[in-house]
């Protein structure tokens, strides 16, 4: 089997003649590169029929463009976070901070009652609902019309949050935690993410192992899109997101997010979630996940470099900052008279 691997470069520097990636103004799309086990490599020009994947945009989500980077906020209501847990579990402050994200430049806000970081305790699903369903119908209440997701793997908790005035759900099992799960999302047509584990959230940091962990990661996300379709939902409304941290080690998460628009051959939309995750402390030398901002942009930077359409973060602000200077600088200028 081999892997189509586009290679994308900045618009400003691209040959005039270059493609558009997908429609996104900062990137050009300057050849493909097939990718097959065990480490071969061969490089193609761009074919406008093959290619097709890698020109046209995916389908808005939740009525919302992709050709350009869009910005989901994390909004905690949880006591346990690996990063903010206890600092908005109440619904006022889930709610004051949903509302400052979006004020910040938040295109999304992402609503979760469950922390999945390693070694955490399944939430019950009453409690779930309690700290999540509020705080979505609050934030209609208030008159707030940006896409809102459900950070959730069970049903009745999606059920509830859709009830409230949700519009996406993001499943971190991929649809394996709750059989009831696929079935509700067909039956809503709603956009679901699907994000690749390996393990549960007790058992996924110890010693996780791949063949290949570009590769494996790429087929189970492939399979989970396929099992979905399955289920009665559009390609068009699923979100493949590769885990970051979930079930990986550092170097895991350094070739998938080199090679994370392996994932665009899929014609999903791509979500990186990659804010303040262990890995960028290890690497920066940043114990406190708080601390981690300068790491954390980086790696969304990488993430918009590889084509990402959502970027999953903790601090908006300083992240719409960056990606608008990331456009401008990639984006074709006009050197007349310099």
């Amino acid at each position: 089997m081999t892997y189509a691997l586009p290679l994308l470069c900045s618009a400003a520097l691209a040959a005039d003649d270059s493609p558009a990636f997908q429609g996104q103004a900062a990137l050009r799309l300057r050849g493909v590169a097939e990718l097959g086990r065990p480490g071969t490599r061969l490089e193609r020009a761009v074919d406008p029929v093959q290619d097709a994947v890698f020109l046209d945009p995916p389908a808005p989500v939740a009525g919302l463009e992709l050709t350009r980077p869009r910005i989901m906020g994390i909004v905690n209501v949880t006591p346990d976070s690996f990063s903010d847990g206890g600092r908005f579990d109440s619904q006022a402050s889930a709610v004051a901070h949903a509302l400052r994200l979006l004020a910040e430049g938040a295109d999304i806000l992402d609503i979760g009652g469950e922390s999945t970081r390693p070694g955490a305790v399944e939430v019950a699903v009453a409690d779930e609902i309690a700290r999540t369903a509020p705080v979505i119908a609050a934030l209609r209440d208030a008159g707030m019309r940006a896409p809102i997701s459900i950070d959730t793997r069970k049903a009745e908790v999606a059920r509830a949050a859709l009830a409230a005035g949700a519009d996406i759900v993001n499943d971190v099992s991929a649809l394996t935690w709750d059989r009831d799960m696929a079935p509700l999302v067909a039956e809503a047509g709603v956009p679901v993410c699907l994000m690749h584990a390996q393990g549960t959230p007790q058992t996924m940091q110890k010693d996780p192992k791949y063949n290949d962990v570009r590769f494996d990661v790429h087929d189970w996300l492939m399979a989970a899109m396929a099992r979905a379709e399955a289920a009665g939902i559009d390609r068009a409304r699923i979100i493949l997101d590769p885990g970051i941290g979930f079930g990986k080690t550092v170097a895991h998460n350094l070739a998938l997010l080199a090679h994370l628009a392996l994932l665009h051959g899929s014609g999903c939309a791509i979500l990186l979630g990659a804010s303040r995750k262990r890995f960028i402390g290890v690497i920066g030398g940043v114990d406190q996940a708080g601390e981690r901002l300068g790491g954390s942009l980086a790696v969304a930077l990488q993430g918009a470099a590889q084509g990402a359409h959502i970027l999953r973060v903790h601090d908006v602000s300083e992240t719409r900052q960056a990606l608008s200077l990331w456009q401008a600088l990639h984006e074709k200028q006009e050197c007349g008279g310099i």
